[in-house]
Order: structure tokens, then C-alpha cells, then sequence
């Protein structure tokens, strides 16, 4: 798969754009999001409301984009990513498969525009059609509260949640990148190692990786609640900016 968003258009058939909607629904989870200039681009405006309001902690709101989609009925906890113990589904979800990647490459370039309570992600997690197909190969993760003078900290490595196989190892690696430029961020994986590159420089490599398909998870999320120290009267718009995506 390789998308440079040329189209006018999210390519429906590869990318879903809703975050985890069997938590919620797939009405309550829709993204902000535009094409513009061969770029996608998601946002989260002032307006839009909170991801599963009332009962996730801490309250986030998210605008993000998947290649799978996969639920238990409504009341099960048949899920992708649970976010706490006994969550149920609250909207059962047609089975959705638009790229779904075993081993190989996957990368985006992008730029990000964050404030002290936002990040930006690109992760890859286990479809979950059995609980212990649940781990995450994270590619990047940015909080805007990590970014300082053309310096960033920049999460990967891999998160076990229900995989007993997989070991947790994740670090937050220091990097001189300015994060609003656009970056290549990249990870490569086969049945021994993953390697983690940015701009084509490699900056971690770990052993045993996942070892069954995997979906792409791109989004920007926004904590309501973190301190900021921007004027409170000028909305910032937290954004991901996606020159292009490939997994391969």
C-alpha cells in the first residue's frame, strides 16, 4: 500500500476514518479531517467533542484514521485496544480489513503542529480477532510538551497489553528535528527484529516484534485538561499533516 493523497478523496477502501468506534459509534467517532495540496490532514477544531465522554480517563478528543476495524456484539468486551477492564461494545462493528501487514515496512512523512496537550502517532496493532493478537508496534509518538527548539522526543517499541509473547519495550528517543517540518518516520519488521528509522536513519532495534497481522493507526489526540500555557483565547488546532503513508 502506498497513499500520497493525490486523490481528492480518503481512499475508503484502505483507510477507515474513525478511532476505536466500537467503544463508542462509528457517528460519535468520525475525524476531522481534509485532503488539501496532496496532504491529509487531521485536526481537532475547538468544537469537536470528547472520545467515549464520561467514561474514558482523562478525557481526550481525537480525530484519527484506521485500516481495520473489528467488534464483538453490543455488550461483549470483544474488542480492539480496550482502554480499561470490562469496557463494552457499544456499537457493533462491520469486520473491516483495508491493509493489514504481517511483517515488512510502514512509514509516514509528516509534520506535526502540537500544543503542550496534544500528540501525533502513527502505531500498528493487532486486529484482535482473539485477545492475545493485541500488541502494538508503535512507528512514532510525539506529545507537543516534548518538542523544544528544533529538539524532539520521539516514542517506539512495542506495547505487550494482552500478548503474552511480546515483552513491553518502549523509549522516548531524543532526536534534532524540527517536528513541524516534514519527517519520515518508519519501522521494518521480520520474524527476529524490528528496526526503527527516522529519516532514514536508524534509532532503535528490538527483538521478537509481533508476529501476526497488523492494522495502521494514524491520529492527533488532544487532552482538555493538561495545562497549556497558550492564550487561552486563541484556539490552537492540533494537527497532523501526512505528506504520504506506505507499508510494503
Amino acid at each position: 500500500m502506498f497513499d500520497d493523497f493525490d486523490a481528492p478523496e480518503l481512499d475508503r477502501a484502505v483507510w477507515l476514518p474513525h478511532y476505536l468506534p466500537g467503544w463508542s459509534s462509528l457517528a460519535e467517532t468520525r475525524a476531522t479531517y481534509l485532503i488539501d495540496d496532496s496532504r491529509l490532514e487531521l485536526s481537532i477544531p475547538p468544537e469537536q467533542g470528547l472520545w467515549c465522554a464520561g467514561d474514558h480517563e482523562p478525557p481526550l478528543r481525537v480525530s484519527g484514521v484506521q485500516t481495520g476495524n473489528f467488534s464483538g456484539p453490543v455488550g461483549s468486551t470483544v474488542g480492539q485496544q480496550p482502554y480499561r477492564e470490562g469496557v463494552l461494545v457499544r456499537e457493533a462493528q462491520e469486520e473491516f480489513r483495508g491493509c493489514l501487514v504481517d511483517r515488512g515496512t510502514v512509514g509516514m512523512r509528516a509534520s506535526l503542529y502540537l500544543s503542550a496537550r496534544s500528540m501525533a502517532s502513527l502505531w500498528l496493532v493487532g486486529f484482535e480477532d482473539a485477545p492475545q493478537r493485541s500488541g502494538e508496534l508503535c512507528v512514532m509518538e510525539v506529545f507537543g510538551r516534548d518538542l523544544h527548539d528544533g529538539q524532539a522526543l520521539v516514542g517506539m517499541g512495542f506495547h505487550a497489553f494482552r500478548d503474552p509473547r511480546l515483552v513491553e519495550d518502549f523509549e522516548q528517543v531524543p532526536l534534532a528535528i524540527d517536528a513541524t517540518e516534514p519527517h519520515a518516520y518508519e519501522a521494518h519488521w521480520d520474524g527476529d527484529q524490528a528496526t526503527f528509522r527516522v529519516d532514514g536513519r536508524v534509532v532503535r532495534m528490538l527483538d521478537a516484534p509481533p508476529q501476526y497481522p497488523l492494522q495502521l493507526m494514524l491520529a492527533v489526540f488532544d487532552f482538555p485538561e493538561w495545562p497549556d500555557a497558550r492564550d487561552p483565547e486563541r484556539a490552537f488546532v492540533p494537527t497532523l499533516a501526512v505528506d504520504r503513508v506506505w507499508a510494503n
